[in-house]
């Protein structure tokens, strides 16, 4: 691709990062928008001498303008920057965001902008580590022509990181995968640290790390085949002495444990590897153990300062 005059509004975690990897890449970031310190902090790490101008300065400075902001603004900075006379015919407008698609670019492709939706599939630091992760990294892309299908390949081509069609009628669904998938993630890794913390473990992270990392790379590669443990096994008296215990040791996981062991049984009858009547008894301790938990117990106190 041509080297493009780029600018950034919401120099954020995601914005400064492929900023920097636009700029490494051989385009030239003309302007960034960001207000907070955070944002000014990134800016002076990842773009250093790149001028912070307001967003409609940045829109009428650039070739390629990238939309970096929350979901719930992205609607309004269009529109806003728009009206303003910012964006013009010809030039190009992508929006990082996973949910939305070209809906919300409406008001700039009216006035003759090309309009894209670029997002990366990945999970930033806003840091320079970030650089390295972009290498295959999937874009999820939307766009209305050839030649901005074209134009949005190549973009992400020079992020070194791999285009993912997504229909704009799917762009929530496909961020919803994205985000039940990494954010609920974390949860989970989080709670499973704070169960092994109450059972005296001194380096959570490094108990489950070996463990996720394996249980991960089999889930990624074989789906449900790569289930283990207790239930898939049909033990319920296993099940039943977590519950117990979580229930005295860790009572703020209870309700997550629950609900994944659920979704876990309901996979394991139906590829037939667990027997019915297994099933059932599991399926009643988890009944009784929601029963139970219409009242939450408090946090222990040896918790809260973790």
């Amino acid at each position: 691709m041509n080297p493009l005059r780029v600018g950034v509004v919401g120099a954020g975690r995601v914005g400064a990062v492929l900023a920097a990897a636009l700029r490494s890449a051989g385009h030239s970031i003309v302007a960034v928008a960001g207000e907070s310190d955070a944002s000014r902090g990134r800016i002076a790490d990842l773009l250093p001498g790149v001028p912070v101008e307001k967003p409609t300065a940045v829109a009428r400075a650039c070739d390629l303008l990238l939309l970096t902001v929350p979901d719930d603004m992205l609607g309004n900075v269009v529109q806003t920057m728009t009206d303003a006379g910012a964006i013009r015919p010809g030039m190009y407008v992508a929006h990082t965001s996973g949910r939305h698609g070209l809906a919300i670019l409406a008001p700039a492709a009216a006035v003759g902008a090309h309009t894209m939706a670029v997002h990366p599939a990945m999970t930033f630091s806003g840091t320079s580590v970030d650089l390295a992760r972009l290498a295959g990294c999937v874009f999820g892309l939307t766009a209305a022509t050839p030649a901005d299908r074209a134009f949005a390949e190549a973009l992400v081509g020079d992020l070194g990181g791999t285009p993912m069609w997504v229909p704009e009628e799917m762009r929530t669904l496909y961020h919803a995968g994205l985000a039940h998938g990494a954010n609920h993630l974390v949860t989970l890794v989080t709670e499973a640290m704070e169960i092994l913390a109450a059972a005296g473990a001194t380096d959570p992270a490094g108990t489950l790390r070996p463990l996720l990392t394996a249980a991960l790379d089999n889930a990624l590669d074989h789906g449900d085949a790569a289930l283990t443990g207790p239930i898939v096994r049909g033990d319920a008296g296993t099940v039943a002495a977590h519950l117990d215990d979580i229930r005295t040791n860790a009572p703020q996981t209870l309700a997550s444990y629950v609900s994944m062991a659920r979704a876990t049984l309901d996979r394991a009858v139906s590829d037939g590897r667990l027997l019915p009547i297994r099933a059932l008894k599991i399926k009643n301790l988890l009944d009784e153990a929601d029963r139970a938990a219409v009242q939450p117990l408090p946090r222990p106190a040896h918790l809260w300062n973790q």
